[in-house]
Order: C-alpha cells, then structure tokens, then sequence
C-alpha cells in the first residue's frame, strides 16, 4: 500500500500519511483495524455496545514493520501501545552473549505493551517475527479512553492478568516438560489463540515462525526443535505443508501436549 491517503472501499476510515510516513487514522468511524481489537477483548470479556463505538473511536497511527525489525526497545520510554494487525510478534530479552529468549508470541488483536500504560520503562524488547502491520495508539488516548469507559479498563485490566497466567504456563513448558511436549503445548496455544481471532479454521492454522524462534521461545535448538516435529508428524498429530499446519487428531495433539486451555482464560475454545 502507498502512502497516498486511502479510503476502504464501502468508505469508512481514512487514513493519510504523516511526517514519518506512517498512516493515521483521521476520522473516529468504524474500521477492519479496529475490528482485530475488538474481536480480541470480545474473546476474553463481554463489550457493550457503548464500548465498541468508544473503541472504534481510537485513534491509530498504522505501520508495516519488515521481518526482525525492532518495536520496542528494552529500555525505552514508550509514548504509546502497539496494536497488532496481522503478522506475529515477539517478546523477548537479549543476553549479553547474543542469545535471545522469547517470552510471548502475539497474534492479531493482541496489544504486547499495554504494561507500558504504567510501566513506563521497557523491561523487555518487541519485535516482528515476520513481515507486520501494526497499529499505534498513543497512552493518552487509552487513558481518556479507560476515564470515560470503567469497562474498558476493567477489560484491560483482565487482557493483562492473562498475560501474566500465559507467562505462568510458558515457564512450566519450559521447565518441566519435555522438549516433544513443550512444541505440541505451544502448537495448542497458537491454534486455540489464532481461532478465537478468526485466523485458523477447524482444519489447523499457518505457522509462520521458523525452528530457530520456536526454539528461542522453548529453550530447545533448532536440532530438538526439528526431531520433535519430526515425531509429531510420525505420530499423526500434524501435517505440515509449506507453512500451514493440519491438525488430524486434536485430542491426541492435546493429550501430547499436557494442554488445559484453562490458562488462557477465553470465552470460545474449539
């Protein structure tokens, strides 16, 4: 997309570029952008119709950040929260020697730094781990927004306390289980997490991520990594073509994966 103004077809938003090139959102009306987030908090609280207009009124500044490219920075002092759009991105911490350990992945919909609201220095960097779109919607703007919507906020509220219960199960994976179960959990999570936002069918879901950052977020090398796909697929728990993964037999996938979407505290499941 260029950066000339652009107007959905069926109208809507319209965005035009600003002095860095990125595209904002000029008008306070309905929009697929604001649609992923409120698919997302649909999926872990319930939103009045008050709300979703409240929401729809957000006003976003839209990016595309390449594969690798840095989001936040450990260390910063963000101004504003980064909506995703479409892609995925990660949390992690660089060690001095080099090594990266993810801490989260997010799918669309998902808002990583909504700590930054109050936690005003950066512990921790986000990046893309492929190719982007995201949306930036300035501290400010929440805030007036969670002042005159409680609701909101309370929904908020909820969106990082599971957070912290995601961080809780990735610490056991990493721990406690073994490098064939950590990947079949981690695949559970992503499905059931990319269908609540409707980007995985019955079926299975893309996977864009290579074995080096499913390794970096398992604590596995890229060698573990691949034997154990390797034996999910011997098993008959996924198929994988290019960069789709089938899921035959769900059930069996869980029971691999020691899964309890409990943790994930969603309203939908499969």
């Amino acid at each position: 997309m260029g950066l000339g103004a652009w107007e959905p077809a069926g109208g809507g938003c319209v965005f035009a570029p600003d002095s860095t090139g990125a595209i904002v959102n000029d008008a306070a009306a309905h929009s697929e952008e604001h649609e992923r987030l409120i698919r997302k908090l649909e999926s872990i609280a319930d939103l009045t119709p008050e709300e979703r207009d409240a929401l729809r009124g957000l006003p976003l500044s839209i990016k595309d950040v390449a594969a690798d490219e840095e989001i936040v920075t450990d260390g910063d002092r963000p101004s504003q929260c980064c909506l995703l759009l479409d892609g995925f991105l990660g949390s992690y911490k660089m060690l001095p020697d080099g090594g990266r350990q993810i801490m989260a992945f997010w799918v669309a919909g998902d808002v990583p730094d909504l700590q930054s609201l109050h936690l005003h220095v950066m512990d921790h960097s986000i990046g893309a781990m492929i190719p982007s779109r995201v949306a930036f919607i300035k501290h400010t703007a929440l805030l007036e927004l969670i002042a005159e919507h409680p609701g909101i906020g309370a929904v908020l509220w909820r969106e990082t306390l599971i957070d912290g219960a995601v961080f809780r199960e990735w610490l056991v994976n990493i721990g406690r289980r073994a490098a064939y179960t950590r990947l079949a959990h981690i695949l559970c999570e992503l499905f059931i997490r990319l269908r609540a936002v409707g980007l995985a069918s019955d079926e299975g879901f893309e996977l864009p991520l290579t074995q080096l950052e499913l390794g970096d977020a398992l604590g596995l090398s890229t060698v573990h990594v691949n034997r154990s796909m390797q034996e999910l697929r011997k098993d008959g728990l996924i198929v994988s073509k290019s960069r789709f993964v089938s899921i035959p037999d769900w059930e069996a996938l869980v029971r691999a994966g020691d899964f309890d979407p409990t943790y994930l505290h969603m309203r939908t499941g499969r």
